[in-house]
């Protein structure tokens, strides 16, 4: 060591800051990867404790919720570019590390924070979470990936579209390549509606509010928010702007709540669905978490209808009875199997069924369950489907309705079960539930319907009607 160096003060070493955005930021997305669990689910907690403790004001809300969302929406493509710019496998990087190389590449890539900000602010979360040594690999990997934008690296990882055109979406769309495949089978058509869809998937989704009917009105909710009026359904209002729909009174009372516009629109067709005969007993046999049985129960008071609301887990049970607490008709929440009914087959006039399913329709709203799901898993739903499809036609009366539904437009979950049960069972046949969506437009040929988000602003909902017939 020369002279000089020897002489040279030494740096004092400075302590690592904690930045709450960030921190909050990283634990959300390591409690999704450790945990299973869901950001919808994971992230309001921890802003309301971080706003308790007084380190957030609403624009450091919005910013964490951006950088969470924002990474898992856009994670297959950070993948791919981050492989980019490392001489390893990305299997062999530690799962917190990728996390903050990820919420990284999205501050440079995805949002409009500038460059040595995001990656001085990485940096620093790397130091708290990560220690030294490993922040100095994030920092190289950063400055790497800073270097280009997001259009730019997408156009170097992603192979060409004419080569292989599913993995050419997956990569700049985002989705596992099987997702693709299976979204585009179902959709039908040529590269601009697969990418329109796509693309849809990965925007932030407006919050909608249903009004329910007897309960309360769109004129009540639109008094207590800024809100825009809902596209298809009568009692739908949208929260285009944001705000907190719990503070709504309406909503505090259960008079109103959050439901997805495809959501209503099912249970406002199955209500609709025309009848010879009663129409005095309905049944929701998959009525967990409760949003749809609350809208039934709702219309079904209107008409003096007795709803019967069942859910197999005894706690999402118990979140039926508070979405139900308060309506004005009939109606009794119960914890059964709906492959094993305790009720007596025809007791029912209307039916309802939105089956567990992989949930591919609800991507915009859970966006870490497109790398969570596997194909497999379709074949662990597909005996749970049949079973629920066929005891529901079981449980109507000759003349009744069922509804049968998914949150997924995946073939293998839709008209494919549809269609086996149909062959199997016997005595019942599809109606036409395109009536029963008045002014919802690309529907296509019937007689079942499938929604999609960039064609109806809705989770792409499955609806098919079914009615008894012997």
């Amino acid at each position: 060591m020369s002279e000089q160096a020897r002489r040279r003060p030494h740096k004092p070493y400075r302590r690592p800051q904690k930045d709450p955005v960030r921190m909050l930021a990283f634990e959300a997305l390591r409690a999704v990867d450790e945990r299973d669990a869901y950001a919808n689910l994971v992230l309001p907690p921890l802003l309301k404790k971080a706003r308790e403790k007084g380190d957030f004001d609403g624009r450091d809300a919005a910013l964490a919720t951006e950088l969470v969302y924002g990474t898992l929406r856009r994670q297959g493509t950070y993948d791919a570019i981050i492989a980019a710019c490392i001489d390893r496998p990305l299997r062999e990087v530690d799962p917190p590390v990728l996390d903050v190389l990820s919420l990284g590449a999205h501050q440079l890539l995805g949002t409009r924070i500038p460059t040595h900000a995001a990656v001085s602010a990485s940096v620093e979360l790397a130091r708290v979470v990560l220690g030294d040594g490993r922040a100095k690999f994030v920092n190289a990997v950063l400055r790497k990936i800073s270097q280009q934008d997001l259009d730019a690296w997408v156009e170097q990882v992603a192979p060409p579209y004419d080569e292989d055109a599913e993995d050419h979406l997956a990569v700049v769309h985002s989705h596992p390549r099987w997702v693709v495949s299976a979204l585009w089978d179902s959709l039908g058509g040529g590269r601009a509606g697969i990418e329109d869809l796509l693309e849809a998937d990965n925007e932030r989704p407006e919050v909608t509010l249903v009004a329910r009917p007897g309960r309360s009105t769109t004129e009540e909710l639109a008094a207590a928010t800024e809100t825009l009026p809902g596209r298809w359904s009568p009692y739908a209002l949208r929260m285009a702007e944001g705000g907190e729909p719990g503070a709504i009174e309406a909503v505090k009372e259960g008079r109103a709540g959050v439901q997805d516009e495809g959501s209503q629109l099912v249970a406002i067709a199955l209500a609709d669905a025309p009848l010879e005969g009663s129409d005095t007993r309905w049944l929701d046999g998959c009525a967990g978490p409760g949003g749809k049985a609350a809208l039934l129960g709702a219309l079904a008071a209107e008409r003096g209808a007795f709803l019967l609301a069942s859910e197999k887990q005894p706690h999402r049970a118990r979140l039926v009875e508070r979405a139900l607490a308060g309506n004005p008709g009939p109606y009794q929440v119960i914890a059964a199997d709906g492959t094993r009914p305790p009720w007596r087959p025809g007791s029912f006039d209307r039916v309802l069924v939105d089956v567990p399913c992989s949930g591919l329709g609800a991507l915009r709203r859970r966006p870490e369950a497109r790398w969570r799901r596997r194909p497999e898993d379709l074949d662990g739903f597909a005996p749970l489907q049949r079973a629920l499809l066929t005891e529901a036609l079981s449980a109507v009366r000759v003349g009744g309705v069922v509804g049968y539904a998914t949150c997924s437009p995946h073939l293998a979950e839709t008209r494919v079960v549809v269609d086996d049960v149909l062959k199997k069972v016997g005595g019942a046949e599809l109606i036409d539930a395109r009536p029963l969506l008045p002014g919802v437009p690309a529907l296509g040929d019937g007689p079942d319907v499938q929604l999609w988000p960039h064609l109806h602003g809705t989770d792409a909902m499955y609806l098919a009607l079914l009615r008894r017939t012997a």
